[in-house]
C-alpha cells in the first residue's frame, strides 16, 4: 500500500475534502457540498477519472459538506452509495433528523444508500482492501477506512483542529465515545491520516494524542464544547448565505435549533441576551469580520448560489 493507491483533494468550504481510492474498482470517499457538484466532477477529471468509472461512493458520515454531491452523482451516473448502517437507515426512511440538517439550517439534496456498512467490513478497490472502522463521536454513525498505515478519517481527527461535538443530536456522552474512538485508532500503526478538512496529517499519532487532551479538557470545562461547535456552525452559515446583515443576525440565531440548545444547555444563558456576547467572541477569535454592516467568515470558501439553496427540501420532504 502506497500513496499512489489514493488521491487526496483538499477542498475549501463549504465542501469537505474528497479522497479517491484508486484501483480497478475505484471508490470515492465523500462528495463535497451539493452546490459544488460541478467542481467535484472537475476534480475527478484532473486525475483522468470520470464519475461513471467509479465503483462506489462511501460517506464517512451524513453531514452536508460530506454527502452533498450524492444526489447529482446518483441522478447522473446511478452510482451506489455506502454508509454506516445507522445513518443509511435514517437516510433511506427520510428521517427528519438526517445529518442534523434542519437543526443546523443546512442543505442536502435527496439520495439513497444502497450498501449499509458495519465495523469490520472490507471495501476492495481491486488493489487494496480497506477496513471499515466505526468511529463514533462526531456522529453516531461516523466511519473511517484503514489500510496498511493509511487512515481515511473523515472528521475524526484533523491536522489543525478537532471535530465539533453535538450532544443534542448525536447523543449525550459523545465526548466519551470520541475518546474511545481515539484510543482505538491509537492502536493502529498509522503513517498518514487523510482528514475531512485541512491538509494530510503526517504525524497522526501526535494529532490523536493532542485531540485526546483537548477533549479531556472539554469534559472538565463543558462550556468549551459549546463555544467550539457554535463558532464553526455559525461561520459555516455565513459561508452558505454569503455573509449576513447586522440586522438579520439576531433573528436568524433565535430561530436556529443549534444556537438555542447551546445557549440553554451549553452555556446556561438566555439565547436573546447572549447574541452580542456570541458575536464578540467571533470577533475576538477572528472567526468572522465586519465589512460595513455585513458579517463575513474569515476562512476561505466558495460562494453558494441563493437559487440553489432555495430549491433544496428538508429530508422529511424528500421523495421516497
Amino acid at each position: 500500500m502506497h500513496e499512489q493507491h489514493l488521491h487526496f483533494f483538499q477542498r475549501p468550504f463549504p465542501s469537505a475534502n474528497m479522497i479517491v481510492l484508486l484501483g480497478p474498482q475505484p471508490i470515492l470517499v465523500d462528495t463535497g457540498f451539493g452546490a459544488d457538484y460541478a467542481q467535484t466532477v472537475h476534480l475527478l477529471s484532473t486525475i483522468q477519472l470520470s464519475p461513471e468509472q467509479l465503483n462506489l461512493i462511501v460517506n464517512t458520515h451524513y453531514h452536508c459538506d460530506h454527502v452533498g454531491g450524492n444526489h447529482a452523482l446518483q441522478r447522473d451516473y446511478q452510482l451506489p452509495i455506502a454508509a454506516h448502517a445507522w445513518e443509511a437507515a435514517m437516510v433511506n426512511r427520510r428521517d427528519p433528523h438526517v445529518g442534523s440538517i434542519v437543526w443546523l439550517d443546512q442543505m442536502v439534496e435527496p439520495y439513497t444508500v444502497q450498501r449499509p456498512l458495519h465495523d469490520g467490513d472490507v471495501l476492495d478497490t481491486g488493489t487494496v482492501q480497506w477496513q471499515v472502522i466505526h468511529t463514533m463521536g462526531h456522529t453516531l454513525g461516523h466511519i473511517a477506512l484503514y489500510a496498511d498505515g493509511f487512515l481515511i478519517g473523515g472528521d475524526t481527527v484533523h491536522a489543525d483542529d478537532v471535530a465539533w461535538m453535538n450532544p443534542f443530536r448525536e447523543g449525550a456522552g459523545c465526548i466519551d465515545r470520541m475518546l474511545a474512538t481515539l484510543d482505538r485508532l491509537s492502536q493502529l500503526p498509522l503513517k498518514r491520516s487523510f482528514s475531512g478538512h485541512g491538509p494530510i496529517t503526517t504525524n497522526p499519532q501526535q494529532r490523536l494524542d493532542e485531540a485526546r487532551r483537548r477533549y479531556e479538557k472539554w469534559l472538565r470545562h463543558p462550556e468549551k464544547i459549546a463555544w467550539h461547535a457554535a463558532k464553526r456552525i455559525f461561520t459555516y452559515a455565513l459561508m452558505l448565505f454569503g455573509g449576513m446583515a447586522r440586522a438579520d443576525i439576531a433573528p436568524y440565531l433565535l430561530r436556529c435549533g443549534w444556537y438555542l440548545d447551546y445557549c440553554r444547555y451549553g452555556w446556561g444563558v438566555e439565547p436573546q441576551s447572549f447574541v452580542q456576547d456570541f458575536l464578540a467572541e467571533l470577533m475576538r477569535s477572528r472567526a468572522a469580520r465586519w465589512q460595513g454592516e455585513r458579517l463575513y467568515p474569515t476562512a476561505e470558501y466558495t460562494p453558494v448560489s441563493a437559487d440553489w439553496i432555495a430549491g433544496v427540501l428538508p429530508p422529511s420532504q424528500w421523495p421516497k
